[in-house]
């Protein structure tokens, strides 16, 4: 029995050795091809200057609202910043990483790992690590193109953007790992995906950030993931009041989906 379960114990070990050579192979393969970086870490930045460079106003001081709002002084498209820090996240988890993971599928990658050493959970776990470290490259290109371009202010309140950054990384890669879990093909993938993706950039003010956004747009917004984090990262950038319920929806996503996506995830 002790003979059992050592073996036992050393096929468990092994099945994870050689990730650190998956990682960095899958890593080469990710950056070769040109959509997955750009979307992933350009495409935020890029959505930025447009925004700020070619929509009229969008760099003129906001006047027009009451002297003791958080809108007044700023710039608009310092207010559209979080909204795009929001769709970076959501740019990478929904029309990035469940296509590469569902292509693995329809091609029988992800069946064949089973056969190896390493375990078939790997390449999911690798290209998860992918998406979500160049996600953060991304957000922090904007941040860097925004100082420097706009001279978007520093958050007020460092911990909550961070919080809320943190929890809706964790929301929206839940939510593309339950669309990786069942989409049988790439195709069923980026259609499931977008058919997400967009309604969810609409409620968290892509097209109407900060103050103008419509307030039953906002409401929808704070029970989705993707409104939840575009509203508690302005909340925790321009206030000094902590977006509590938007902290707790996102949580709540994640520990519903991330279960979800685990247990319904299909190898063939």
């Amino acid at each position: 029995m002790t003979a059992t379960t050592s073996t036992s114990n050393r096929r468990t070990g092994s099945g994870w050795r050689g990730f650190g050579r998956l990682l960095t192979t899958e890593a080469t393969v990710w950056m070769r091809d040109f959509a997955a970086p750009f979307f992933g870490i350009v495409f935020p930045t890029i959505v930025l200057l447009g925004v700020g460079f070619f929509i009229p106003g969008m760099r003129e001081t906001i006047t027009d609202a009451p002297p003791d709002s958080v809108w007044y002084g700023l710039t608009p498209i310092a207010t559209f910043l979080p909204t795009v820090l929001a769709m970076a996240v959501g740019t990478a988890s929904l029309t990035v990483m469940p296509v590469s993971i569902a292509t693995f599928r329809e091609k029988g990658v992800l069946r064949r790992m089973s056969t190896t050493p390493m375990r078939p959970q790997g390449i999911v776990m690798s290209h998860l690590i992918i998406n979500v470290a160049t996600t953060i490259v991304g957000i922090v290109l904007a941040l860097v193109v925004a100082a420097i371009a706009f001279g978007v202010p520093v958050p007020s309140r460092l911990g909550v953007v961070l919080l809320a950054m943190a929890l809706g990384l964790c929301a929206m890669f839940s939510l593309g790992m339950l669309v990786a879990a069942v989409a049988p093909r790439a195709s069923v993938a980026n259609a499931v995906a977008m058919s997400l993706y967009f309604p969810m950039l609409l409620v968290a003010g892509l097209w109407t950030p900060g103050p103008v956004m419509p307030e039953l747009l906002r409401q929808i917004g704070q029970f989705t993931p993707l409104g939840a984090a575009a509203q508690a990262l302005t909340e925790g950038w321009f206030e000094q009041t902590v977006p509590t319920l938007q902290l707790v929806v996102m949580a709540g996503w994640t520990a519903v989906l991330l279960p979800l996506a685990v247990r319904l995830f299909r190898w063939t």
